[in-house]
C-alpha cells in the first residue's frame, strides 16, 4: 500500500499507510516539511546547542541541558527501549528517518536567516526532545523559592506563597459521561495551558493504518499522540497532576587529583563523573562547562568551589553545589512504551493499560470510550522518599533521603456524571506540595450543573468562560475602605459592582487589573519582603521560581488573605493602590492584555499582538504576571472536544495554523477562530480531504 498525505481546509495533515511503521516515516516527514525550523531548534535545545545560533540569550538553557545530562538521558533511554520493546524502537526509528528525509528537502526560511543547515536527527532525538519540553514540569526549581523563603520569613511563607506560579504548565480538561450528554455517550473536553510558541507546542494530526486510525494533538518530534487523542472508539486527555517527582540534593564536593568526590549518606566520598564540554555560543567567546554527576544525579547549580562568580555561601558552610534526581536518569524510562498501545486502544481498558507505562511528566487522565466506559486517574512514576524531600533541598550526606520505589498512581471517580481536572487539589493531592488555586475546577463544575444534557457543540463556551474566581479578596478589601479621594471611590464603587469578567473589551475589568497590578507592586516593594527581592546567584534559567514580583502577584489571595503578613498593613497598601490607579484610568482589558507567543527568531511586534479576554484564575486561562506586565506569553496550546457518540462531531483548534512557516497559507489562520474561542470540526473521511502527496515509501 502506498503511503498517502491528504490535507483539510485548515492544512491539517491526514496520513495514510500500510502499516504503523511507515504511518510513522510520514508523520515524520510531513512534520519536518511543516515545521522543519521548529524540529531543529527543538533538536538543539535538547542537546544544548542552541546558543550557536541563537546567540547568548540561549545560553542560560544550553547550561543547564548540558548540566542535567538531557542528550545523554535520552539515549540512555532510547537504547533501554531498544532492549525492552524493539516494535516501538523500529516505530521511532522510522520516524527519525522521515524526520531526515523532510528536513533535507526543507526551505524554511529561518535557516537562511541564522545561517543553520538542517541537522541530522539521531534515534533518540524524539525522546531527547520529549524530555527538554517537560524537565522543567515539575517545578523543582520552586523548592529553591521555599529555601530563600524560609530562610527570610519562616516556615509559615511556604503555604503563603504557595499556588501554581510562573514555570508551571496547567490544563483544564472536563470528561461528561453519557448520562449528562444529548446522546447518551461521553464527551471529553479541554485546553492545555501552556507558553504559546510560534509555531505551536502541538500540532493537529490524523494517523490511519490497518492497525488504527487516530485523530488528536501531537508534539512535533515525537511519533504518535501522546497527550490528546481519538480512535473512534475511545479518546483521551491529560492534565499536569502537579505531582512531585523530581529532587534537588545539597552536595558536598572535593576536588582530588583524580577528579571530583561527593560525600555519601554512609559518610564516604564517592568518585563523581566528571567531564568538561564547550558550548558554543553566537557573537561572542565560546563558554566551557563542567558536567558533574553524583550517585544522587548531575548537578546543576554550583560544583566543588559553589555558585559561579565567587558568590559563597554564609561564613561557615560548605561551597554550594546541588544535584537534580529526576526518574528517566534513574530509570532509563521516558514511558514511550506507551505510545503504540495508545494508537491501537479500542476501549478504556486499553488507555488504562498505556498509561500504566507512562512516565514523565505525571498527569491526571481522562478517557471514555463508545461502550461506556470511563476512566480518571493518574499516570507516571513518583518516587516514594522521605516527605522533606518533596519541599526543599535536602543533604546528600545525610541518610533517610533515598528513593524507595514508586507510588502507585491514584485513581478518581466521576461525581454527578462528571469529572473536572484543572491542576487543583484531587486525585494526584498523596503525589503533589503546591496545586492551582481551585478556581477553574469549581467554575467548570459549576458551569456544568446549569444543565443536565451537554453536547459537543456546547463545550466551546465553556473554554471562553471569563469569570475570575480569585478576585474576591482585593475586592473585599476595596469593601472595607472609606475616606477615599473622589476619584477612587468612584472607581472602588465601580469595581464592586463588576460582573468579575476579564473581557477584552471590559473596562471594568482593566481597571481591577491596575488596581491588582498596584497592590502587587506594593507588596513586593515593603521591606518585610526586602530580603527576596534580589535573587540569589543561581543559574539564570532558574530565576522565574525566584523573582519576588511574580511570586506576590500569583499569591495575592493568600497574601490579601493570611491573618498577618509580616507587619504589612494591607487596608493601607491597597487604599494606595486605588488611589493611584485612579489618577490614570485604564482603557480596556484587551488593551494592555495582549497575546506575545514566543519565537526562537524574530520577536513579536505590536501589530502581531492582539488583546485577548481572559486571566490567569479564568477557565479562560490567559496568564500574565500581576504588577509586572499584562502582556500574555501562557494560555491555551490547544483546544478540543471529544465526541464519543461521532467523532466528526469533535473539534480542535489551535493558537496559530498548522504550518510553521511564515506567510504560509496555514501558518496563522486559526488564530481569529482561537482568539473568539471557537473551534473547527475534526475531519477524517478520506473522501472529503485533499491528496497532498502519495510515494510508494
Amino acid at each position: 500500500m502506498s503511503t498517502q498525505i491528504y490535507r483539510d481546509t485548515w492544512g491539517i495533515p491526514h496520513l495514510r499507510a500500510g502499516s504503523a511503521d511507515a504511518l510513522s516515516r510520514a508523520q515524520g516527514r510531513v512534520t519536518a516539511r511543516d515545521r522543519a525550523w521548529q524540529l531543529e531548534v527543538e533538536r538543539h535545545r535538547a542537546q544544548g546547542t542552541s546558543a550557536a545560533f541563537l546567540g547568548p540569550d540561549a545560553l542560560p538553557w544550553d547550561l543547564f541541558a548540558r548540566r542535567v545530562r538531557l542528550d545523554d538521558t535520552a539515549r540512555r533511554c532510547f537504547a533501554a527501549l531498544e532492549r525492552r520493546d524493539p516494535e516501538t524502537a523500529r516505530w521511532v526509528r522510522a520516524y527519525v528517518d522521515g524526520v531526515n528525509e523532510g528536513l533535507a528537502a526543507s526551505d524554511a526560511p529561518e535557516f537562511a536567516k541564522c545561517g543553520l543547515a538542517p541537522g541530522r536527527w539521531e534515534p533518540w532525538t524524539p525522546l531527547g526532545v520529549w524530555l527538554g519540553t517537560h524537565i522543567l514540569f515539575a517545578g523543582f526549581p520552586a523548592k529553591l523559592w521555599r529555601e530563600e523563603a524560609v530562610r527570610h520569613l519562616g516556615p509559615d511563607a511556604v503555604g503563603l506563597f504557595a499556588t501554581d506560579g510562573p514555570g508551571t504548565s496547567g490544563s483544564n480538561g472536563w470528561l461528561v459521561s453519557g448520562g449528562r450528554t444529548t446522546t447518551g455517550l461521553a464527551v471529553l473536553a479541554g485546553d492545555p495551558h501552556r507558553f504559546i510558541e510560534e509555531p505551536g507546542v502541538y500540532q493537529q494530526v490524523h494517523l490511519s493504518c490497518p492497525e488504527f486510525d487516530v485523530v488528536g494533538l501531537t508534539v512535533p518530534g515525537v511519533p504518535g499522540i501522546a497527550h490528546f487523542g481519538h480512535t473512534g472508539t475511545v479518546a483521551w486527555a491529560i492534565t499536569n497532576a502537579m505531582a512531585d517527582y523530581q529532587d534537588l540534593y545539597r552536595e558536598r564536593l572535593r576536588r582530588t587529583g583524580a577528579g571530583v568526590e561527593a560525600l555519601g549518606p554512609d559518610g564516604s566520598w564517592r568518585r563523581a563523573a566528571r567531564h568538561t564540554e564547550i558550548i558554543e555560543v553566537a557573537g561572542q567567546e565560546s563558554v566551557e562547562v563542567e558536567v558533574v554527576e553524583t550517585e544522587r544525579g548531575p548537578v546543576v547549580i554550583g560544583g566543588p568551589e559553589g555558585l559561579d562568580g565567587g558568590v559563597t555561601e554564609p561564613p561557615g558552610t560548605p561551597p554550594l553545589a546541588v544535584s537534580l534526581r529526576y526518574p528517566p536518569r534513574v530509570t532509563g524510562d521516558l514511558g514511550f512504551t506507551a505510545l503504540l498501545p495508545l494508537l491501537r486502544a479500542r476501549q478504556v481498558a486499553d488507555v488504562d493499560r498505556a498509561f500504566d507505562d507512562w512516565a514523565e511528566p505525571v498527569n491526571v487522565v481522562q478517557a471514555a470510550d463508545t461502550e461506556g466506559g470511563l476512566l480518571h486517574r493518574v499516570a507516571g512514576k513518583v518516587p516514594v522518599r522521605a516527605e522533606a524531600n518533596r519541599t526543599r533541598l535536602v543533604p546528600a550526606w545525610e541518610p533517610g533521603h533515598e528513593w524507595h520505589g514508586w507510588h502507585e498512581p491514584p485513581r478518581g471517580q466521576l461525581t454527578d456524571g462528571i469529572a473536572v481536572m484543572a491542576n487543583q487539589r484531587g486525585a494526584a493531592t498523596p503525589l503533589g506540595v503546591e496545586f492551582a488555586p481551585p478556581h477553574r475546577a469549581d467554575r467548570i463544575t459549576a458551569l456544568l450543573a446549569e444543565r443536565r444534557k451537554w453536547s459537543a457543540a456546547d463545550m466551546p463556551a465553556i473554554h471562553r468562560d471569563t469569570h475570575l474566581g480569585s478576585a474576591a479578596p482585593l475586592l473585599d478589601h476595596l469593601a472595607a475602605l472609606t475616606d477615599l479621594t473622589p476619584g477612587a471611590s468612584a472607581l472602588r464603587d465601580r469595581l464592586l459592582t463588576w460582573d468579575r469578567r476579564m473581557d477584552a473589551d471590559s473596562a471594568d475589568a482593566a481597571a481591577y487589573a491596575a488596581v491588582r497590578g498596584a497592590v502587587v507592586r506594593r507588596l513586593a516593594a515593603h521591606p518585610a519582603f526586602a530580603a527576596l527581592a534580589e535573587s540569589p546567584a543561581y543559574p539564570e534559567v532558574f530565576l522565574p521560581w525566584l523573582a519576588l514580583l511574580p511570586r506576590v502577584g500569583f499569591a495575592l489571595e493568600h497574601l490579601l488573605r493570611a491573618r498577618e503578613l509580616y507587619g504589612v498593613v494591607r487596608p493601607a497598601v491597597v487604599r494606595a493602590a486605588v488611589e493611584e490607579a485612579a489618577v490614570t484610568p485604564a482603557g480596556v482589558w484587551g488593551d494592555t492584555h495582549r497575546l506575545t507567543p514566543w519565537r526562537a527568531l524574530a520577536q513579536t511586534t505590536d501589530t502581531e499582538r492582539p488583546g485577548l479576554s481572559g486571566d490567569h484564575d479564568c477557565v479562560l486561562c490567559t496568564s500574565s504576571v500581576p504588577g509586572l506586565t499584562d502582556l500574555s506569553a501562557r494560555g491555551p496550546a490547544a483546544r478540543f472536544v471529544w465526541d464519543l457518540a461521532r467523532r466528526e462531531d469533535s473539534l480542535w483548534v489551535v493558537p496559530t495554523g498548522a504550518s510553521g512557516v511564515p506567510g504560509a497559507p496555514h501558518h496563522r489562520d486559526q488564530l481569529p477562530l482561537w482568539l473568539k474561542g471557537d473551534l473547527v470540526p475534526v475531519v477524517t473521511d478520506f473522501t472529503r480531504l485533499t491528496l497532498d502527496e502519495e510515494t510508494d515509501v
